[in-house]
């Protein structure tokens, strides 16, 4: 698809990677991923097409501890090229060399001092904030990574990126990568995280930088998925093509349509996935640009636990887990 997005009329534009909408504003201290969380997103429609919930249960019970780990070296981490802030639950402020400190939402408690666990990072739609991870996540996905000791970082966008929350949307400035490499080496150095298990996700601008991310640092990333995101063009330089990165798409079908075609964009990433050698699946839940719910979110952390680094073949080849929506197809 030939489309130049930047002749489209600003206003137009900004609601076509946007869609995720303004999620809640309500502050918590971020050491629960249930304290204060919201089951609703003002302004966001939500999708149950499955009409119940019982299915969350039976996918988030299913990753327990993570024991059988693939047999192969962790990845190399990047290093701090600044100096690190205090690691705390709430709004952080990182530093990394040649850009402006820019902060990030952190959830995370006093586990993770004590465990090493996986590392979560979560890009927002444009006209959202770094809460919409509550929301796009899911208060039991949230408990679940906190409970390994593990974080939960969503960064604030940059003004300077222009109409979208990110640079990579439209552009191929690395600034906001450059962000969540300082947390990936700050949470490191400073808390510990589990190196095999840094996954990435996000919705409609947040779903194409996630994309984006996914290629441009699979160097480290283990996994990750999409909400109505993908690639608009050609997939970016791969950063380690033997990295068997598997993702997880989701788009709303043909009416998944603002001006681009997120199916398309969907399709498209999956595309460069299978051309990598690497495993990917789609969700097709139907209903537009949405956040699905129900046992989406469930899902969504079953297949960040089943996928940690260098994971090959993936176990889903034969067929998707027990409790997956039913609109998630190989």
């Amino acid at each position: 698809m030939n489309l130049r997005i930047d002749r489209l009329p600003t206003a137009a534009v900004l609601f076509v990677l946007g869609c995720a909408s303004e999620s809640s504003t309500d502050q918590d201290d971020g050491s629960s991923g249930s304290s204060g969380a919201d089951t609703t997103s003002p302004g966001t429609q939500t999708v149950d097409p499955d009409g119940e919930t019982s299915a969350t249960t039976t996918a988030a019970d299913d990753a327990t501890t993570g024991e059988d780990l693939p047999e192969v070296p962790p990845p190399v981490l990047p290093a701090p090229t600044g100096t690190c802030p205090e690691l705390v639950a709430g709004d952080v402020d990182f530093a990394p060399a040649g850009i402006a400190p820019r902060g990030v939402r952190l959830w995370m408690t006093d586990d993770a001092e004590e465990m090493d666990g996986p590392l979560v990072i979560y890009w927002h739609g444009t006209g959202s904030q770094p809460e919409e991870a509550r929301f796009g996540l899911g208060s039991a996905f949230i408990d679940q990574v906190l409970a390994q000791g593990g974080i939960v970082a969503a960064p604030y966008a940059d003004a300077g990126a222009g109409q979208f929350p990110w640079y990579l949307v439209l552009g191929s400035q690395e600034d906001d990568l450059v962000v969540a490499d300082e947390v990936v080496a700050c949470t490191a150095e400073q808390l510990g995280i589990d190196a095999r298990r840094i996954h990435t996700i996000g919705m409609s601008a947040g779903g194409l930088q996630a994309s984006q991310f996914s290629w441009r640092r699979s160097g480290y990333l283990a996994s990750a998925v999409a909400y109505s995101g993908g690639f608009i063009g050609s997939a970016p330089t791969d950063q380690d093509p033997s990295n068997p990165l598997a993702a997880m798409n989701f788009h709303g079908g043909p009416d998944d349509v603002v001006f681009i075609s997120f199916q398309d964009a969907s399709e498209r990433y999956l595309a460069s996935l299978r051309a990598a050698g690497r495993f990917g699946f789609i969700c097709d839940h139907g209903m537009g640009h949405t956040i699905p719910q129900g046992n989406a979110q469930a899902s969504v952390w079953r297949f960040f636990f089943d996928h940690p680094w260098g994971t090959s073949p993936s176990p889903y080849e034969g067929g998707l887990p027990e409790g997956f929506p039913d609109y998630c197809a190989l």
